[in-house]
């Protein structure tokens, strides 16, 4: 095998990583029955006219199953913690208790329940699609890189064959990540 060909195939894995991991960002807010501080990954806060990650400017804590503790480093930001919470359409109605803004997640009918996981999967094949088209992108390099004569060193037709196998191998792979992640996180989501 060429070492261009094995390059391709790096760079390859790392963008399906890549697409993984967002898949992975992308799901870290969508509720469960559950308490979790990614539930609030997603809220920006209008902080002294930026508007910054929720992270950024206080700390979120689960208690219990059912509470969410927002502690923000500036207790006079509260309020508008609190709007960015339910402007952030996540179904939550956060309250100002004091120092803190607490947060009771509230138990999820059945049918928001299909609705949430019915979202993970249609976020899962948009992560299939971006699997997909890594590997599309990478067989039309290696095959670009091939009929290239310049291209040092030479990529055989062998190299190809071999190339266009492998990256069909690991997208299986990452596909079934992708399947796996998705199952767990339905049954987090359905789990009562």
């Amino acid at each position: 095998m060429s070492s261009s060909v094995a390059t391709f195939l790096d760079s390859a894995k790392d963008r399906m990583d890549k697409s993984v991991q967002h898949f992975m960002d992308e799901t870290r807010g969508i509720r469960t029955g559950r308490a979790s501080v990614g539930l609030l990954d997603s809220v920006r806060v209008d902080y002294y006219g930026q508007r910054s990650p929720l992270n950024q400017i206080a700390s979120v804590t689960a208690p219990d199953a059912r509470t969410l503790i927002v502690k923000a480093f500036d207790p006079s930001s509260n309020k508008e913690i609190e709007k960015a919470i339910t402007a952030a359409g996540l179904g939550l109605n956060p309250v100002v208790d004091g120092t803190i803004v607490r947060i009771a997640i509230p138990p999820l009918s059945e049918d928001q329940r299909k609705k949430l996981a019915s979202r993970v999967k249609s976020v899962g094949e948009d992560a299939k699609v971006a699997l997909r088209n890594v590997r599309r992108d990478t067989i039309k390099e290696i095959e670009t890189a091939s009929k290239d004569s310049s291209h040092e060193p030479k990529i055989t037709e062998d190299d190809v064959k071999y190339g266009k196998a492998t990256v069909q191998d690991v997208l299986k792979e990452f596909e079934k990540k992708v399947e796996d992640l998705i199952d767990a996180k339905s049954k987090d989501i359905m789990t009562i």
